[in-house]
This record gives structure tokens, sequence and C-alpha cells, in this order.
């Protein structure tokens, strides 16, 4: 892994260095971008923006979404004068904060669209999951990959994909249930398709693009499809709000529309004539795209941003291993303690918060100690009933 970052951070110089030779460095504005992507996505669009505003220079840090939110409420003391990412509620949040800059366009512009699913290696020959509940069949029991909605957009995203279509307490209980089949909580979304490349587990789950960029992997989108829309803003505090606004008129553009189909970028445009042209989208894409409903609610996702996040760490990704391990325990109980069999697997989905319980949670750590706390005292009871039935 060392080597790929390695290489990684070389081609981010190579392309800020072919950026900064388009242009006279006496006579350039510095546009910094701050954004979640890798170079594969951002490269192909600032060289064509360089070329056709050579008097721009451009400066791109990488940064992961949950960061990045929090350095501009901060204050972006480094001075960036754009925000670019995949995760839309980010934008309501930066917003509701007073961080984003309304040059006329809105707070935000939706460029792109993209949808949640699993990638598995073009090597395997297996049956895979056909929909969400597939993910949860025993076959796939320690195989399934994720990373952490903390560190992760895409995967504060796929959290509340499903707890947008199942609702608050059905959502979490397939999150739960999930937790039993996981192999490991990558840190970064790129780790988890690193992982599948590797063979270190079978089934990574992740966003289109970031799959369908890679020529070694499968995948597939969970159904029914959500369309996630990305976006991307000028910032408060920027140095130079004008080239800002430039670039995303770039962005949205015909011409930036059609790099998104570029074979190593494969975004789904928001520009109807150039979706049009985008190559082999799935049937249930094209459905919910001509239903004209992105059934993804961002503002929705905003109000409890930092509650999905925390209840996460404090009720999967803390004690995911005693978890893990009292889901296979229960599996392998005797069918004959059918009752006290289905006891456990409820106690084991159980959100004992309602929506409305965590979105007034004060946001402080003492919060996230005292649900931690709620956790582990449900999964030593659950300890302790399975424990009497393996004895019995």
């Amino acid at each position: 892994m060392g080597g790929r970052i390695a290489r990684a951070a070389g081609r981010w110089s190579a392309l800020l260095g072919a950026v900064l030779c388009l242009v006279d460095p006496a006579t350039a504005q510095e546009l910094r971008i701050i954004t979640s992507y890798q170079e594969e996505v951002v490269e192909p669009m600032i060289e064509a923006f360089a070329r056709r505003h050579p008097d721009i220079r451009v400066r791109v840090l990488n940064k992961n979404t949950p960061a990045a939110v929090s350095e501009m409420i901060a204050g972006n003391q480094r001075r960036f004068d754009l925000f670019w990412a995949s995760a839309p509620e980010a934008f309501v949040v930066l917003d509701e904060a007073g961080r984003l800059l309304d040059q006329g366009r809105g707070a935000y512009a939706d460029f792109a669209m993209s949808a949640l699913g699993w990638s598995w290696h073009v090597s395997r020959n297996d049956l895979f999951p056909e929909d969400w509940d597939d993910l949860l069949d025993p076959a796939f029991t320690g195989q399934i990959a994720m990373s952490h909605p903390m560190r992760s957009g895409t995967m504060h995203s796929l959290l509340e994909t499903i707890l947008q279509q199942r609702g608050w307490e059905e959502g979490w209980a397939w999150v739960l249930q999930l937790a039993g089949q996981l192999n490991t909580i990558s840190a970064r979304s790129f780790g988890v398709l690193e992982g599948v490349e590797k063979d270190e587990f079978e089934i990574g789950l992740t966003i289109d693009f970031l799959a369908l960029t890679r020529n070694d992997l499968h995948f597939r989108y969970g159904t029914p499809v959500t369309l996630i829309p990305a976006r991307i803003a000028s910032l408060q505090g920027g140095q130079h709000p004008e080239s800002a606004d430039k670039f995303i008129g770039f962005v949205l553009s015909e011409d930036g529309q059609r790099i998104l189909l570029h074979p190593d970028v494969m975004r789904i445009p928001v520009d109807p004539r150039v979706q049009a042209d985008a190559p082999q989208l799935p049937d249930a894409v094209k459905a919910a795209l001509s239903s004209g409903r992105a059934l993804y609610d961002p503002k929705l996702a905003a109000t409890r941003y930092w509650q999905v996040n925390q209840l996460f760490e404090a009720f999967i990704a803390r004690d995911l291993l005693l978890r893990r391990e009292l889901w296979r325990r229960l599996g392998r109980l005797p069918a004959r303690h059918g009752a006290e069999i289905a006891q456990a697997r409820q106690l084991l989905t159980l959100m004992p918060l309602s929506e409305e319980q965590a979105r007034h949670a004060a946001p402080e750590q003492a919060t996230v100690i005292e649900w931690a706390s709620r956790s582990y005292g449900i999964l030593s009871e659950v300890e302790a009933l399975i424990r009497h039935l393996e004895e019995q």
C-alpha cells in the first residue's frame, strides 16, 4: 500500500506541475481547491480548465470530507476557494454554518449523480449479492468491508441511504446486522477497494465511480437505486471568488460535463444532454434518472450528520469484534432454542435511541460515552444469554 500511496503522491505532483506549466507564474491567480476526490477524478477537469483559463493557476488538497468540513467550519484559515465532494449533506452543513459563498448560482451546485453498492474482484465466479438484503446472507459472513462514516463522506451517504429507504428503526436494524458480516472497517473509501483487489475480503461497500474506474473490479448497484448528487461550492474566506465561479461554470458547462464520461472519471452528469451519451447505465439507474426524483435527502442527512456518525462509532465500530462474534455464536446455536435466538436477534438489531432522542442529544463527548455504554450493556446481555444457551 505504501508504494501505491507514493505513486499517487507522485501523480498529484505531476498534475500540479503540468497545470503550473500552462500559466505564467508572474501573472496567474492561484485557485485553491479542497476535495475528497482522488487525482483520477480531478485531473482531467483541472487540465481542461487550465487550457481554457491559462491565467488561473490551480492548487489542490485532497482531504476526506468530514475533516474538510471541520476545517472549513473552523474558519478556512488556509483560504481555500472551492470545496468539491460527493457527500451532499456536507454542503448543507457548511451552508448552515455560513461557510459557503453564493455568487448567483445558489450556495452550491450539483454537477454529477452517484449511487452506492458493492464491488468484488473480476476473478471470482461465486454468486454475489443482488440487493441490500443479500449482504446479510450467512454465506458472506466475514467477507464484507466498509469504511468508517466519520472518515468517509461516501460511507456516511451509504448509512443515510439505508436509513432513508427503510426508516430509522428498520434501517439501524439492518446496519447492526451487517456488522456481524464485516471483515473490517477501513479508515478511507479507497482502502476498501484496495482490500478487495488484494483478496483480503470478497466484497467492498462503495460508491459507483470509485469502482467503475478499476478494470479488476465488478460493481453492482444496491436496489432500489438512490441517486446522490455530488456538489461543488465557493467558500467564504477564499482569495479568488471570481476564479472559483469560473471553475464552477466550467464544471457545469457541456464541455465540463462530458469530461465526467471519461473512463478514469465515470460519473453520471447532471446535464440531460450529456447523460444521454453516458455508456452502459443499468436499467435501475436509468429508471431513477427518468423519474425526475433524487430520493436521497441531503437536508435530512444534515440535520443528523453528527448523530449518525457517532451512533455508528458507539454501536458498531467501538465494539465491532464483540458484536461480530456474538452474531457468529448466535448462528451456531441449535434450532431448538428458537425463542431465545429470536430474543437475542432482537437485542442485536436494537437501536435503543429514537431519531428524536438522537437529534436532541448534546453533540459532545459525554453523549458518545453514554451511547457506547448503552451499546456495551446490550452486548453484555446478549453474551450472557448466548452463553447460557451454549451450556445447555
